[in-house]
């Protein structure tokens, strides 16, 4: 797996993310290797450089959205072109999508 170290901003941005989702069952830990949120078990986002990836299944209104992005991309977390078609990596320059596309990854997951 491709090891990207995040900025201090982008861990700050992810940390304040991360916050706001704990009153919906989000709690912070790891899967792929990254810091990552979790609900029930399953990730629904996590820090990947200085992005989020986020779990938004691939034929919905915001893995699309997500993906019109500047910079954003599906998620290949091996960076060996075999990206999981259901998540998408956003990048720090759109934190303030953050919060709109954990929420249609918690709608996803059913949290």
């Amino acid at each position: 797996m491709e090891k990207l170290v995040p900025s201090a901003a982008a861990v700050a941005a992810f940390e304040v993310l991360a916050a706001d989702l704990a009153d919906a069952g989000v709690t912070v830990g790891k899967m792929f290797g990254a810091t990552s949120l979790m609900i029930g078990g399953k990730a629904i986002g996590c820090l990947h450089g200085d992005a989020v990836a986020f779990k938004l299944g691939q034929d919905s209104a915001g893995h699309a959205a997500a993906l019109a992005l500047p910079g954003a991309a599906l998620f290949d977390p091996s960076g060996m072109s075999r990206p999981f078609k259901d998540w998408v990596v956003v990048p720090l320059a759109s934190a303030e999508r953050w919060p709109a596309l954990a929420d249609a990854a918690l709608t996803l997951t059913g949290g």
